[in-house]
């Protein structure tokens, strides 16, 4: 019989940091591009809306179980921020909060990408076996394309925050009634409203043209961040049309999901989640 060992803890430690060292190096090899293979970027149309949002949903039923307990916690983070923004006397920043935090929806809807590709596949769907995944090459670019998204998402609160100081700001308001009022019955209330929602408007055609089909498309292929981001930008500029219907779809399914306390979100965001994987899949082959 062989002999067995025990390892000292010098060594046990050593062998955990060349553990950790392969682990980083490889998410870093991971931003930059191994295929050497051209994405081909395709017309899409109406028909393929419908078609990846009935697949989304067909994907949902079959995995709602693993699906809805993994999101559960996005709402929750979303209705923290907003009873912080009531209580921290920022009352102006709840409309911002609500609409600008469906901007870092696409990272949170990683695990359902993953997911729809393995369900797709024929492979094990579970949501541990989804995220076992989200490591080595994929962790890289997946990390630095949502530290890009959050960014986004905080550069639009702060310049949400501008606006209102600009116009209604900058004494805080005594509570929401009160700035709604504020908002609604005086210029500078409106004047807030148009600069605030063309400001916002630009936010998320900004981040529906980088995150179209980059989060799924880092994790189908070893394309890197700078091809997946060209990638999906490309997409978003040979099918215009298409791509503001679905920024549509997608703003009017998120603001429905938020209006009963965020609850919504938890069928809202797996659908779309699972219905942007196959939109890319008619999208980018």
């Amino acid at each position: 019989m062989p002999r067995e060992t025990i390892g000292n803890p010098l060594s046990w430690s050593a062998q955990n940091l060349a553990g950790i060292g392969r682990g980083v190096g490889a998410a870093v090899d991971g931003i930059s591009s191994h295929d050497t293979a051209r994405p081909v970027v395709n017309r899409i149309g109406m028909a393929d809306i419908r078609a990846s949002l009935r697949n989304g949903a067909d994907d949902f039923l079959a995995l709602r179980s693993d699906v809805i307990t993994a999101m559960a916690l996005y709402p929750v983070i979303g209705f923290v921020l907003a009873v912080w923004a009531f209580h921290a006397g920022q009352v102006h920043l709840l409309f911002p909060l609500i609409a600008g935090f469906p901007l870092v929806g696409p990272v949170a809807a990683i695990g359902l990408y993953e997911m729809s590709r393995r369900r797709e596949r024929g492979e094990d769907t579970d949501w541990w076996a989804a995220l076992s995944t989200l490591r080595g090459r994929i962790l890289g670019p997946v990390l630095m394309l949502g530290l890009l998204l959050m960014a986004i998402f905080v550069l639009w609160l702060f310049v949400a925050h501008a606006i209102w100081a600009a116009t209604l700001g900058p004494v805080p308001h005594d509570g929401i009634s009160a700035f709604l009022r504020d908002t609604f019955t005086t210029g500078a209330g409106w004047t807030m409203i148009v600069v605030g929602m063309g400001t916002g408007f630009v936010f998320a055609a900004v981040v529906l043209c980088v995150s179209l089909v980059s989060f799924p498309m880092l994790i189908d292929r070893p394309v890197g961040v700078p091809v997946a981001l060209a990638t999906s930008c490309a997409v978003a500029r040979r099918n215009p049309g298409t791509t503001a219907l679905w920024g549509l779809i997608v703003a009017l399914a998120l603001f429905l999901g938020t209006i009963p306390l965020f609850v919504g979100l938890i069928v809202v965001l797996p659908i779309l989640g699972h219905a942007t994987w196959h939109l890319y899949r008619r999208a980018v082959t």
